[in-house]
């Protein structure tokens, strides 16, 4: 049973698009831990559009799951990283333009210039991991700079599905690419998680592979959160990455 971090982003979407106090992050990962989340996400982008730095200050000291700190690999990130201390710094890529994040890190290109972060991080007691594509010589660069963690971009097996409407034989196909590429970042001695556009209709065959350790799941929960509150969106979403998935949706 993989645990389940809940990437509470858009919640703090909400909020900036009136500049308000509400709805408030922090009282999101309040419900989303009584839901039966393991741990809380947040993503500090380099423009701000979501969360604030206030509010991962404000999560760091309230949250009682670990927080993983979604950041580019930029000085400014690795300085709110040393000062906030998260359980996790996760290196993503970044791009001012784009909606969401739309692939992986490239660690075998960045390699070099990822080290020295991933060093000062560790000095710091953070743990790092790095959101990749499905490739072997991703991972195999990630085991050389020394992460924790390897999350695997989940995009082109939700984007299968999607179309197909269900576990097709390109959604299979996208699920079998991740599985191998979990074995091999377990045989690297790294942690195995995955994430990106999964939602309660294709969350659990994912959930099912062996060795996944841990699922970021933010979009759809928070939406689902609109009509049936965090803490049962959440505890929706638990229950569909455990061993049985007889749960129906109002």
């Amino acid at each position: 049973m993989p645990k389940l971090s809940v990437n509470i982003d858009h919640v703090a979407t909400v909020r900036q698009a009136r500049r308000t106090r509400e709805p408030d992050p922090i009282a999101a990962a309040r419900e989303a831990q009584l839901g039966g989340a393991d741990g809380i996400t947040v993503h500090l982008r380099e423009d701000r559009r979501h969360i604030q730095d206030g509010d991962v200050e404000r999560l760091r000291q309230s949250v009682t799951v670990p927080l993983n700190f979604e950041m580019a690999a930029t000085e400014e990130m690795v300085a709110v990283a040393l000062r906030i201390r998260p359980q996790t710094a996760m290196l993503v890529p970044e791009g001012r333009k784009e909606i969401t994040t739309e692939g992986g890190l490239d660690v075998a290109a960045l390699g070099d210039s990822l080290r020295t972060i991933v060093a000062r991080l560790a000095q710091g007691g953070i743990a790092t991991s790095v959101f990749i594509d499905a490739q072997e010589r991703q991972v195999d660069a990630a085991a050389k700079i020394g992460v924790s963690i390897c999350e695997v971009h989940t995009g082109p097996y939700a984007h299968f599905f999607h179309d197909e409407k269900t576990l097709g034989p390109l959604a299979q196909m996208e699920l079998d690419r991740i599985a191998r590429i979990g074995a091999h970042i377990r045989l690297a001695g790294m942690r195995f998680n995955a994430g990106h556009a999964l939602h309660y209709e294709n969350v659990a065959p994912l959930a099912c592979l062996p060795d996944i350790y841990e699922l970021h799941i933010g979009h759809s929960i928070v939406s689902r959160a609109i009509f049936v509150g965090m803490r049962t969106a959440v505890a929706e979403m638990r229950a569909l990455c455990g061993p049985t998935v007889s749960i129906k949706l109002a």
